[in-house]
């Protein structure tokens, strides 16, 4: 059984600038990834701390990130964001 995926609004406006940086494949890959089996590893993931406890991190690439939070009693997944973590 799979997960269910939602995104937040800045998830939403985060992944219009995915598909123009070119990214989106990676990105698809992931979320599918996540819909499967949230904790597999690899590609490894990071627990978040800090303003972010008890969301997860996972890389796009060197500098983007998709970061997420698991819902294990409803078999759900937020999206957070899909862009830097740098800004």
């Amino acid at each position: 059984m799979s997960w269910e995926i939602y995104f937040t609004k800045q998830a939403q406006k985060d992944a219009k600038r995915i598909s123009q940086a070119g990214l989106k494949p990676k990105a698809i890959e992931l979320l599918k990834l996540l819909a499967e089996n949230p904790f597999q590893n690899p590609p490894s993931y990071e627990k978040l701390v800090g303003d972010l406890t008890g969301a997860y991190s996972r890389r796009i690439t060197i500098q983007h990130r998709l970061i997420y939070q698991i819902y294990p009693e409803d078999k759900k997944i937020k999206v957070l964001r899909m862009w830097t973590h740098y800004e």
